[in-house]
């Protein structure tokens, strides 16, 4: 209980302070699919914040908790839709360099959270899972995210950031599914 304690707090921090550098850089270059990145990191830092606290408490405690971070997941998504909506009505390329590079950085730190939290993932079931989930699908929107970065270097467009943008919101709606049926499942299980 205890190692998954410290994981959690690790990852905690390392979202929070990816998130500074994420949105900073989003703000500079504007980018929609750094930004959505950026509230993701936010997420996930509230989300591994929260597990940290109810690691221990009953089943049905952990439940509950586990349906709200599912909604919680859906925060990127709506955040996507807005900057979206923004970006078609004023295009603008973001820097491919620097949008490469901080894809690169959010690339290292979302994986070294999903290879900590991936031998707890079913340890707490719901809890943990909605932590690695997040940290493995924001590992593989940075991968996109570089190649969003390294087609800008070709062909300057707000089309590879914003594709790129939605794709990160398609991915955190599909985790907040599996989270919430995780939860039904383990509702199902304390009712037994």
């Amino acid at each position: 209980m205890d190692s998954i304690r410290k994981v959690v707090r690790f990852v905690a921090i390392a979202n929070l302070s990816y998130f500074c550098v994420e949105f900073f850089f989003a703000q500079k270059i504007g980018s929609v699919s750094v930004f959505a990145d950026s509230i993701d990191f936010l997420e996930d830092a509230s989300v591994n914040i929260l597990i940290f606290l109810a690691i221990g408490w009953s089943l049905a405690a952990r439940v509950r908790l586990s349906k709200f971070l599912a909604l919680l997941l859906l925060v990127p998504v709506i955040s996507v839709v807005i900057s979206t909506i923004y970006e078609i009505n004023n295009p603008s390329a973001p820097d491919a360099i620097s949008l490469t590079v901080v894809g690169l950085g959010a690339l290292v730190v979302n994986s070294v959270c999903a290879l900590m939290l991936v031998k707890f993932r079913k340890a707490q079931k719901s809890l943990v899972l909605a932590a690695y989930l997040s940290a493995r699908n924001d590992a593989l929107a940075n991968i996109v995210i570089i190649a969003a970065g390294v087609t800008t270097m070709f062909w300057v467009s707000a089309i590879p950031d914003l594709v790129v943008g939605i794709a990160i919101g398609s991915l955190n709606a599909n985790a907040a599914i599996t989270v919430w049926k995780s939860t039904e499942n383990e509702s199902k299980k304390s009712l037994n």
